[in-house]
């Protein structure tokens, strides 16, 4: 890239591209060959980028798109709670560089809603060792910035439309998430998921109220009532049991 590259702590490695098919695929590609922890790549536009499931992650110029390569040193599992530290990190960077009137939710397992809707997704892929053991995680963000696609269901929407300046832009977006995810993974790091999980919750949407949650196999319908211990979310169904749920799709009421 031409333009100064962004101001991030010297934890990440950075990789900046003009263009990329998927910063996700990038990065897993890197992460074969032996990219070190903290190895991020970032592109101003993607070609190919993808969501959970497959999804197609609509990828214009103008919006944040990265991922990061992580080696840390547990389970496969508990490095799942990586999905809500990072969503910490977005939830923060956006409070520092939006107007007030921008109020963040987070949408279990990995979005990020900017008034009600989506902002930013989340998506983590990772490769295990032989064994079973984590070999790598690609952890990946993108933030609808300037733009956003009309068509999406449930309602997407960028900070731009939600009031942020137009001087926002990506690279503010980029180096705000940099500072705060970083702090959020130190703390996960040191203290666990517990004060992960309890920062996570005031921000919850849909906590306490009646969800349906939709699996592979059946549809669920209940009171979202907490998330467990490692970041599953516990339903509770009319007879009063309570169902973990570690994967699925959540609709509001």
């Amino acid at each position: 890239m031409a333009e100064t590259e962004p101001s991030l702590p010297p934890a990440y490695r950075l990789i900046a591209l003009d263009s990329v098919d998927s910063t996700n695929e990038e990065a897993k590609r890197r992460a074969r060959d032996g990219a070190e922890d903290g190895t991020l790549i970032w592109a101003r536009e993607q070609t190919a980028g993808k969501g959970r499931g497959g999804r197609v992650w609509s990828s214009p110029p103008g919006n944040l798109y990265l991922s990061l390569v992580l080696r840390p040193d547990c389970s496969p599992a508990e490095a799942a709670q990586l999905s809500f530290v990072a969503a910490l990190g977005l939830g923060d960077a956006v409070g520092s560089v939006a107007p007030p009137m921008v109020e963040v939710r987070y949408k279990w397992p990995n979005d990020v809603l900017f008034n009600d809707r989506k902002g930013a997704g989340i998506l983590l892929e990772s490769q295990l060792t032989a064994d079973g053991g984590l070999e790598w995680l690609v952890l990946g963000c993108g933030v609808n910035v300037q733009h956003y696609p009309r068509e999406a269901t449930p309602a997407a929407t960028s900070l731009r439309f939600e009031g942020a300046p137009a001087s926002l832009d990506e690279v503010a977006m980029l180096e705000a998430f940099g500072r705060h995810f970083l702090g959020w993974v130190n703390r996960w790091l040191e203290e666990g998921f517990a004060p992960i999980r309890k920062r996570w919750l005031t921000h919850a949407k849909g906590l306490g109220e009646t969800i349906e949650v939709r699996l592979p196999k059946e549809t669920l319908s209940g009171r979202f009532a907490d998330l467990d211990a490692g970041g599953a979310l516990l339903l509770e169904l009319e007879n009063g049991q309570r169902r973990q749920i570690a994967a699925g799709e959540v609709y509001f009421a």
